[in-house]
């Protein structure tokens, strides 16, 4: 043995050939965090100073090759101040340049997945063999930063910069025979037959017949562009690509910026250049939201595995109820391959159902996503049906009827006489109480809610409704069906709108003031959209639907009466009375055109103000500040009311349920995150400026006591 450490091992394989081993010791896949790093350093430095190693081969001892850098170490590594965190970044770098240029020819062995840091270990060989069932790729934008470890430099002199800003700009995983395709490898080949390749490479270079130096020399060197041609690729890919990121997300942008300038120095300075404008990045607060929701998402991700001892298999599904939504659960449920019947007491509501699953199974065969015979396959799984005939095989059957009380009661109590004792019986309610719907059931202990968001196959979220006597195995089996279903589950107690309708609606609350003060809403939506939510709140509840909007807030006004309830008549009243529902009927806030694609496009509508005219109490003169806060103070204060009253159990679950679900701006964080970012105490000091609007913008004394005590959500 050459080295031993607890990540990386280098042993001697034959005639001068090294294998050095990536398998880091108590996890279960590879990544670069401290231990890992000495261990390369020292790997290196070993092969470096053994006169007998002719040629080296990086493997990985576990299905994946390097998944990329231990993000849980950014969030102290980014608290560093910039001179530290820019030489740690250099004496990492300095460890990949070293392997890069040992005296002998190197081959990396891609076994399976090798994204940021993982892949620049790949770039620092001479040449890369992957096996077909590995994928490749720079990730790191999704972070907010941009690659760390050479990533910038090595990529566009292997694949050229077109290439090089699609892969590192979008952040994409990348399959073996796109790889190839551009020659990010060199190689592709059957997983049994990686190492076989590797070393064969590798031979071939030792005995001359490759040229390893001439390979590895335009890593070392500066761009081949002149003036001329780098002035077309970088100005060009910066427009199109700041037009794809939008203003909110600077990464993409920032990278390009990096290769431009370091395109007209060798590897060494050219890394230097990247070092400078990583840490840059690592200091936004856009790096610092980011990579606290990819922790959010992985400890979301633990806490939904931790139910799965006491999960029941769901090998047969039902959806009581077709339509949209229900169409929508039952592509989801065939597609991601559990059988699902889909009833309905109408036949139109079953055909609708179904042209909704074909439509959605049509488009991933036109993306090339599904084959034909897979869109057989998941169509024969969903089984249309207007009898209760098969209900006693199902594992859990999912209520999506009409939004009423008394329906849905009368509905679940049938099913739950026609199915199994042990099955599970969900509903799809957006607002009712699950605790009261289950005064219809015998089994209360086998009811949970199942909250899908629309559109279903797009919509991550998915939230978990435990009622007052919902068992822990119908909690644990809708999770690991929601899961199974490819979704995020988040697990809520129950309460009017549960979590994320609960905080929506006192937004919605915010607009609805604002509208009611003069402000034009073309303006409101123009406004929050710069701030980053995907869609103004005019047009969102256009979207939603005017009368759904209209029977959530009465629900919500009823279970919150201190500050959900408004005794004057609001633009939604207007609308609603006026028959102006939104999309569903082509006119809302707005009025709707289908356009080339046949969807529907929002126009302004003149007419509108006629409508609104009544419901407009004064005039209020507010700047653009005045609306994000009139909107965000309610909906931050609501989830800081969820998290105190225990319907979501951490911050992290609650951040994660409103990006998930309604997309809150991802570059933000989250409601609390956000809270954290302006400052607990500010916070509180700026909802106080508001607190004349009434209760939904006064602190709770919990709030204030962290704001006296210098407390965060986060840290």
């Amino acid at each position: 043995m050459i080295y031993e450490g607890k990540a990386i091992t280098v042993k001697a394989l034959e005639s001068g050939i090294v294998e050095l081993n990536f398998d880091l010791k108590g996890e279960s896949v590879n990544k670069f965090n401290r231990l890992t790093l000495n261990d390369l350093r020292q790997a290196v430095d070993a092969i470096k100073a053994d006169a007998s190693v002719k040629g080296v081969i990086v493997t990985s001892g576990k299905d994946v090759f390097i998944v990329g850098a231990d993000i849980t170490e950014f969030v102290d590594n980014f608290k560093m101040p910039d001179e530290e965190l820019v030489a740690g970044n250099l004496e990492a770098n300095k460890i990949f340049s070293d392997f890069e240029d040992l005296g002998v020819p190197t081959v990396a062995a891609i076994n399976g997945i090798a994204l940021g840091g993982g892949f620049e270990m790949c770039m620092a060989a001479d040449y890369r063999v992957m096996s077909t069932a590995a994928k490749v790729g720079l990730p790191e934008v999704k972070l907010g930063i941009y690659p760390g470890f050479g990533g910038t430099v090595r990529l566009p002199r292997l694949i050229g910069v077109d290439n090089a800003v699609e892969w590192i700009a979008s952040g994409k995983e990348n399959r073996a025979e796109d790889a190839l395709k551009v020659r990010a490898v060199d190689a592709v080949v059957a997983p049994d037959q990686l190492q076989a390749a590797a070393l064969d490479l590798v031979k071939r270079a030792i005995s001359g017949e490759l040229d390893y130096k001439a390979k590895r020399q335009p890593k070392l060197d500066k761009l081949k562009l002149n003036a001329i041609e780098q002035m077309m690729a970088f100005e060009t890919s910066k427009g199109f690509v700041a037009g794809q990121a939008g203003p909110n997300y600077p990464a993409p942008v920032e990278a390009i910026k990096t290769i431009q300038k370091a395109a007209n120095f060798g590897r060494d300075k050219a890394i230097e250049v990247e070092a400078a404008g990583f840490v840059k990045l690592a200091k936004t607060s856009v790096a610092q939201s980011l990579v606290g929701l990819f922790l959010s998402d992985q400890e979301l991700k633990k806490k939904a595995k931790n139910y799965d001892k006491q999960a029941r298999e769901v090998k047969l599904a039902a959806v009581l109820g077709a339509g949209i939504m229900g169409g929508g659960i039952a592509y989801q449920s065939a597609v991601k391959g559990t059988p699902i019947l889909m009833k309905d007491i109408r036949e139109e509501g079953i055909q609708m159902g179904l042209n909704e699953a074909s439509k959605l199974l049509g488009k991933r065969v036109e993306k090339g996503r599904l084959t034909p015979a897979k869109m057989a396959e998941a169509l024969n799984a969903i089984r249309p049906t207007t009898s209760y005939g098969d209900f006693g095989n199902v594992d859990i059957v999912v209520e999506a009827v009409v939004e009423n009380p008394k329906i849905k009661q009368s509905v679940l109590a049938e099913v739950e006489g026609l199915v199994r004792e042990d099955a599970i019986i969900a509903s799809n309610t957006s607002t009712i109480s699950i605790s009261l719907l289950a005064q219809a059931l015998k089994r209360p202990e086998n009811f949970c809610g199942m909250h899908f968001f629309n559109p279903v196959h797009m919509m991550p979220l998915v939230e978990v409704i435990r009622g007052e006597k919902t068992s822990e195995t119908a909690i644990a089996t809708t999770v690991a069906y929601a899961k199974k279903m490819g979704k995020s589950p988040v697990v809520v107690n129950d309460c009017p709108g549960f979590l994320v309708n609960r905080v929506l609606f006192p937004y919605f609350g915010g607009f609805a003031r604002l509208v009611s003060a003069g402000v034009d809403f073309v303006r409101i939506d123009k406004v929050m959209e710069k701030f980053g939510w995907p869609m103004g709140p005019a047009y969102l509840m256009d979207v939603v639907g005017m009368d759904t909007g209209h029977h959530g807030r009465d629900v919500m006004a009823e279970g919150f009466p201190d500050r959900m309830k408004d005794d004057r008549r609001t633009a939604v009243d207007a609308l609603y009375d006026a028959n102006r529902l939104g999309q569903k009927n082509g006119k809302g806030f707005y009025s709707y055109e289908m356009d080339k694609r046949g969807k529907p496009a929002k126009v302004v509508d003149a007419s509108v103000q006629e409508v609104l005219a009544p419901i407009v109490y004064e005039q209020r003169e507010v700047t653009d500040e005045d609306i994000i806060n009139f909107m965000m103070i309610p909906l931050c204060l609501e989830t800081v009311r969820c998290l105190e009253d225990k319907i979501v159990e951490t911050a992290a679950e609650a951040d994660m349920g409103l990006i998930y679900g309604i997309g809150f701006p991802p570059f933000r964080g989250g409601a609390l995150r956000y809270i954290d970012s302006i400052g607990v105490a500010e916070f509180v000091a700026l909802a106080d400026k508001y607190a004349d609007l009434g209760p939904l913008y006064q602190p709770t004394a919990k709030l204030r006591e962290m704001a006296a005590n210098g407390q965060r959500f986060y840290g």
